[in-house]
């Protein structure tokens, strides 16, 4: 069968669509007869992220990405995800936003979960996360040290126009002068040093002679030292030591009851009988004062001898009332 000019042109028109059709799924780094499931992510903020970047699981590249657009009026990005079917994982897992590169680059890997949870089929979207690159974080790090200098160079200016109205003419005049003074002050230390100086430099016999008798003297009292070790001073000081342990040795004796000694000072009872014998005692002298005649009766003459009167101001009668 003879193909005729119109067929040939209609078979070359077929042949460079389907051509185009199957360069741009190339391109888009999508194919129509790979066994793959779609699954979209949503993201505030791609970084730059082009279609066509592949897609890993733990560094494996496991498909690759389709489309980009809005979804809808809030500004967020949808993604497509193409992703073979062989890679199972949970509904749960996260598709996470990272640098490829320190110069720049975005890419996308799936940080797969297996709980138990229902296994991700095609059209289901992913929870996300961004992971911060190098820049971001050196941004992060930069900005509180930017802060801190920026007030910093504030405060410093502040101080500094504090300082130049606290140094006014007045201030500076005053401030010269005290500078003025304390190089008076200098001038007359050393204007002091000096004589000081001539003074040793004048009197260098006398103090040589002065630190020679101290000499001396510190040699007497070095031989009056040995002189008095010599004369026995440490055997008196040790009979000395013995008399005194000795001394504190009867003492506690007697403060323990020991002895004699300790018997009457420890002994109450003794106390007691010497304090009511004292009592009787004064007793006995005042019933004698009161009542004499009931110890001594004298006559003289035959006469009846008068009765004793107590005088008023007697402690006796005191006593008895």
């Amino acid at each position: 069968m003879k193909l005729t000019r119109e067929i040939k042109t209609g078979i070359i028109v077929i042949a460079g669509i389907l051509a185009v059709i199957f360069g741009l799924s190339y391109l888009k780094s999508s194919s129509f007869f790979e066994d793959t499931k779609i699954i979209y992510a949503v993201y505030d903020n791609v970084g730059g992220l082009q279609p066509g970047t592949q897609v890993s699981i733990n560094g494996f590249a496991v498909g690759n990405i389709t489309d980009i657009r809005f979804k809808d009026d809030s500004g967020k990005l949808l993604v497509t995800l193409s992703i073979g079917n062989d890679f199972e994982f949970s509904s749960n897992s996260r598709a996470e936003l990272y640098d490829t590169g320190i110069i720049g680059g975005k890419g996308i890997q799936i940080k797969p979960v297996f709980d138990g949870a229902p296994i991700v089929k095609s059209g289901d979207t992913l929870a996300t996360e961004t992971k911060p690159g190098l820049t971001e974080l050196v941004q992060q790090k930069l900005t509180p040290l930017q802060m801190k200098v920026e007030g910093a160079v504030s405060h410093a200016d502040s101080l500094l126009l504090k300082f130049n109205y606290i140094l006014d003419e007045k201030t500076r005049f005053e401030l010269k002068q005290s500078i003025a003074g304390l190089n008076e002050l200098v001038s007359s230390f050393k204007g002091s040093a000096d004589k000081l100086n001539t003074l040793l430099d004048n009197n260098t016999e006398q103090l040589d002679n002065s630190l020679k008798n101290v000499d001396n003297i510190t040699t007497n009292f070095s031989k009056l030292s040995d002189s008095l070790a010599n004369a026995g001073l440490s055997e008196t000081v040790t009979n000395f030591q013995t008399t005194v342990e000795r001394l504190n040795s009867v003492l506690g004796k007697i403060e323990k009851g020991e002895g004699s000694l300790g018997k009457l000072t420890q002994d109450e009872k003794l106390y007691d009988n010497l304090n009511a014998a004292s009592r009787e005692l004064d007793l006995l002298l005042q019933d004698f004062r009161l009542n004499p005649k009931r110890y001594v009766n004298v006559s003289v003459f035959g006469k009846k001898q008068k009765e004793y009167e107590l005088p008023e101001d007697d402690p006796a009668a005191q006593n008895q009332n």
